[in-house]
């Protein structure tokens, strides 16, 4: 799930921002790291609902389905 993972520090806030970019997933944390497993956790709970729905697409399955 790494793919399309981007970071970016706030200079103003001293946080970090995460976003799972395939799936607009965007979180913050005070460490990279920290914001990257809040983007990914946010990310896979909202995936999820949309699959327990019937509303998730071929495209977002691929993203945690993939080899």
């Amino acid at each position: 799930m790494n793919r399309g993972l981007t970071t970016e520090h706030e200079a103003e806030s001293g946080r970090w921002l995460a976003e799972v970019c395939e799936l607009g997933a965007m979180q913050h944390g005070e460490t990279e790291p920290q914001a990257i497993l809040n983007a990914v956790s946010f990310a896979l709970g909202a995936l999820a609902d949309k699959i327990e729905r019937g509303e998730a697409t071929d495209e977002e399955l691929a993203l945690v389905l993939a080899d």
